[in-house]
């Protein structure tokens, strides 16, 4: 028996895109507002709050090779390979997520309650997330299938990031907390920070915090569901016989693989710039840019165009092909991340930039993934007697991916606490703002440059991937 390769059908289509919508929904809402939760909300010392967000991400990323190579060993079930993995770990993942956005009714220990679930939660999101990403190369046999299943995926993803600022933006903005009139804080005014009055806005704030981080658990239970019924994982006899081959040798096999190794290295410098945005947008505009009262719809503003311009950039790069593509969506945010930190405060402006730079993001969101499954057939192609790695490529591409985000967080947070960062009050020092301009503008333009220059040695483009796809159709004729 052949693996499947008719035309998929809009509703798999759907039902699969729907399973990459947990994992984009909470990471957005962690990537733009746990650092400031963290700091203004939960109270914590910058310091503390570098820890967590590095050794949480660097974590996260360790996780993922270990749980590919898992994945990989996994016997097949009539739920398939990958499907188990995915029901198993979505009901522990959100209760450990709601967790994340709870205070604890104590100081001292504040930080390992945090580093606790952060931890645990990005361990059982990996679980969820390796074997949903390599779930692509077991729906179709055909590149244009899985190109259009991925173009489905992304735009659901990204209007997943919709949901997540949404949600966790407006939900929180109800719920303002003042600002202290003073970028210093004395005694008398720390003592008024926590009067009654500022008590119960800070309560109400953190209820609003749960509040969020319990809609959007739901959400995830229930797109996890959709995945589970919509979607049949589907494999050749050859595949489920196969031998299991060591974790060494696997990853020896791959990261021997020349054009998976320039592709990841590449994106890994591109993501590491778009997670530095992303990461401070929020304290951005609240601080440098002043407007306190808007920057979770500013936030809103880019997720939404990002959403719409997916099909352009599939579109695009069914026309032009991937590497142009690549080439023209993500230098496409550069200009922008200069024009927001050179113009002068004006909240037009900065809605101007958010629409332009939201369609970086939407390239940023879509290419990787189109492009890995490429690479894998590139694999297959070069070592027919090799299978069964789909796993091991898709979770070391998280990990390096995960890896960026945790050094930009971990970076960016102990950045801000040497420049002198103070939670709660309206105007930030003169050395903070230099400090948040650096990281969402000369930092990412800087990483885009290095990431384009490492990308222009990437070997396959069209005709390989036509050529590639020709192969892999006589392999499964054999």
């Amino acid at each position: 028996m052949s693996l499947q390769s008719q035309t998929l059908t809009v509703w798999s289509k759907v039902c699969f895109a729907i399973g990459g919508a947990p994992y984009q929904i909470t990471g957005s809402a962690l990537g733009f507002f746990l650092q400031i939760f963290l700091l203004d909300v939960a109270l914590l010392d910058p310091l503390n709050a570098s820890v967590i967000l590095f050794v949480g991400r660097a974590w996260d990323a360790v996780t993922d090779p270990t749980v590919g190579f898992l994945v990989s060993r996994t016997p097949w079930t009539r739920h398939g390979r990958m499907m188990p993995w995915i029901l198993i770990s979505t009901t522990p993942a959100v209760l450990c997520y709601f967790l994340i956005w709870v205070v604890p009714p104590i100081e001292q220990g504040k930080m390992w309650w945090y580093l606790l679930f952060y931890c645990l939660f990005q361990t059982l999101q990996t679980c969820f997330h390796v074997p949903y990403s390599a779930l692509t190369m077991f729906i179709s046999t055909e590149q244009k299938e899985r190109d259009s299943a991925t173009a489905y995926r992304m735009t659901v993803e990204v209007l997943g990031t919709v949901v997540g600022t949404a949600i966790q933006g407006q939900i929180v903005g109800m719920a303002n907390i003042p600002c202290i009139n003073s970028t210093s804080l004395t005694n008398s005014s720390h003592h008024s920070m926590h009067g009654n009055n500022s008590q119960i806005l800070l309560d109400s704030k953190r209820r609003a915090y749960m509040i969020a981080s319990a809609v959007i658990s739901l959400i995830c239970v229930l797109c996890a569901v959709v995945l589970f019924f919509g979607v049949t994982e589907q494999d050749s006899d050859g595949l489920k016989a196969q031998k299991h081959v060591s974790f060494r040798r696997g990853l020896r096999l791959v990261m021997s693989h020349g054009p998976y190794v320039k592709l990841v290295l590449a994106f890994l410098f591109t993501s590491l710039a778009f997670m530095l945005m992303e990461g401070n947008f929020a304290l951005f505009i609240k601080y440098t840019l002043g407007f306190r009262e808007d920057f979770q719809n500013i936030l809103l503003v880019i997720m939404l165009s990002a959403t719409l311009t997916i099909p352009m950039w599939q579109w695009f790069l069914c026309r032009f092909g991937k590497k142009t593509a690549v080439y023209i969506g993500i230098t496409w945010a550069v200009p922008f991340m200069i024009v927001v930190v050179c113009v002068n405060s004006n909240l037009f402006v900065s809605y101007i930039v958010s629409v332009a730079a939201g369609a970086s993001v939407a390239a940023a969101f879509l290419l990787p993934w189109s492009m890995l499954p490429d690479v894998v057939d590139d694999f297959k192609v070069q070592n027919p007697t090799s299978q069964g790695h789909e796993a091991i490529f898709y979770s070391f591409y998280v990990f390096f991916t995960k890896f960026a985000s945790g050094v930009s967080l971990g970076v960016s947070t102990l950045a801000l606490s040497f420049a002198g960062y103070v939670p709660g009050v309206c105007v930030q020092s003169d050395s903070v703002n230099l400090t948040l301009k650096m990281l969402v503008s000369a930092a990412p333009v800087s990483l885009i440059a290095l990431g384009l220059l490492v990308f222009k040695t990437y070997p396959i483009n069209e005709e390989r991937r036509q050529y590639n796809n020709k192969q892999l159709q006589l392999l499964l004729l054999q």
